[in-house]
C-alpha cells in the first residue's frame, strides 16, 4: 500500500496518485474493515497517536506506511491531521477516519475526477451516519471535506474544523448515496454524551468571547431540535431520531450555559492543548 519506485518530492510523475491517510488511536475495532475498503489506492498511511492496542500490528500486516504523532495530552485527532496529510507521498489525499468505509464507487469517482481538467482542489464527501442501529436521515448528507490536493491544504488543530483549501471546493451531490462514506461508529446514547462533553471542553476556549443570555439558552437548543427533528427529517427515524435531536439540543444548552457561566466568572474551561 505504498508507492513503488517513487519519492515524495517527485510530483510530476505521480499527479494521478491518491494517498489515503487514516489517523488512529486504539482503533483496532474497525481498522481491518476500513483497510479492506481502501485497497487499490496508491498509498495507505496510518498516522498513529501511540496506540496501546493492536492498531499498529493490523496496519503493518496490511502493508500500510506508519508514522507516529505524539499523543501527549491530546484527546482529539485534529492536532495530528496536518502532520499526517503532509507525510503522505501522493499529491492527492483522501482522509478516512478509522471507523469509516470507502465504497468502490467513491474510489472510482475520485480517480476519474482528478484526471479531468476542471478538477477542484478539494471535494466534500457525504457521509451516512448511524445511531442506535438506525440510519439517520437528519444526519445526512453531513458533507465533510476529506479529499484535496496536499500542497493546497492546511488543517488547523481545532476540534471539528474543516481543512483550509487554497482553491475551489465542490460537493458531491447528496443524491449520490453510493459515493458516501459509511460511518461504522453507530454511537450509543452514552457515546454521544461522552463525545459532546469532550467537544464542549475544547470549544469553550475558542468561543469564550461570545456573549449569550437567557434567550440563547432557551432558543439555541430549541432551534437545533426543530432543525434536526423537523427540517432535516429526524421524525422519519422514529425513536432514534427523536433521541438524537434531543441530544443535539442538550449539547447546545450545555455549551451556552457554560459560556454564560464563564462570562460571569463562575465557570472554568479546560485548556485547548
Amino acid at each position: 500500500m505504498s508507492f513503488s519506485g517513487s519519492v515524495k518530492g517527485d510530483r510530476l510523475a505521480t499527479m494521478d496518485k491518491i494517498s489515503v491517510v487514516i489517523n488512529t488511536y486504539n482503533a483496532e475495532k474497525y481498522l481491518q474493515r476500513v483497510l479492506d475498503s481502501v485497497k487499490g489506492f496508491d498509498e495507505v498511511l496510518i498516522c498513529d497517536m501511540e496506540s496501546t492496542d493492536a492498531t499498529i500490528s493490523i496496519a503493518q500486516k496490511n502493508g500500510c506506511s506508519v508514522v507516529t504523532f505524539p499523543k501527549g495530552k491530546h484527546t482529539i485527532v485534529e492536532p495530528a491531521r496536518d502532520f499526517a496529510i503532509h507525510e503522505a507521498k501522493g499529491p492527492w489525499v483522501l482522509v478516512v477516519d478509522a471507523d469509516e468505509l470507502v465504497t468502490p464507487e467513491l474510489k472510482d469517482y475520485l480517480y476519474d475526477r482528478i484526471l479531468k481538467p476542471n478538477c477542484p482542489m478539494g471535494i466534500a464527501i457525504p457521509r451516512k451516519n448511524y445511531f442506535m442501529n438506525h440510519f439517520l436521515h437528519s444526519a445526512y448528507p453531513d458533507h465533510i471535506i476529506r479529499f484535496f490536493r496536499q500542497d493546497k491544504t492546511h488543517w488547523a488543530p481545532i476540534i471539528h474544523c474543516s481543512p483550509t483549501i487554497d482553491g475551489r471546493v465542490e460537493k458531491i451531490p447528496a443524491r449520490r448515496k453510493e459515493l458516501a462514506f459509511i460511518h461504522l461508529a453507530n454511537d450509543t446514547i452514552d457515546d454521544i454524551i461522552q463525545k459532546t462533553d469532550n467537544y464542549i471542553n475544547y470549544e469553550l476556549p475558542r468561543r469564550q468571547h461570545e456573549k449569550y443570555g437567557v434567550c440563547a439558552l432557551l432558543g439555541r437548543p430549541l432551534f437545533h431540535f426543530l432543525k434536526s427533528y423537523l427540517l432535516k427529517g429526524g421524525f422519519r427515524d422514529g425513536l432514534p431520531g427523536l433521541i438524537h435531536a434531543m441530544l443535539g439540543a442538550r449539547y447546545q444548552f450545555l455549551m451556552v450555559a457554560r459560556l454564560i457561566m464563564v462570562a460571569k466568572g463562575s465557570g472554568t474551561f479546560a485548556p485547548l492543548f
